[in-house]
């Protein structure tokens, strides 16, 4: 769990909902997780634990080679 500044408890999102899992060939999910300039988005913003950071970044650079998500945004 993540505290911010405004004492907001953020759950990891996968944690919480342990039946779903985090696959490249998901866009639409993995959206959520980049930014509108096509980066990802840091664990203090998507409040999700290391573990499920680390597979979401694996995810989207995996789905940008494949040519599901965009590299840059202009």
């Amino acid at each position: 769990m993540i505290v911010n500044n405004n004492q907001e408890l953020k759950s990891c999102y996968y944690c919480v909902n342990k039946n779903i899992d985090i696959d490249f060939k998901d866009a639409q999910e993995l959206q959520r997780f980049v930014s509108h300039y096509a980066r990802i988005v840091p664990r203090r913003r998507t409040g999700l634990c290391a573990k499920h950071q680390r597979k979401v970044a694996r995810a989207v650079k995996r789905a940008r080679v494949m040519g599901l998500l965009p590299f840059i945004k202009t």
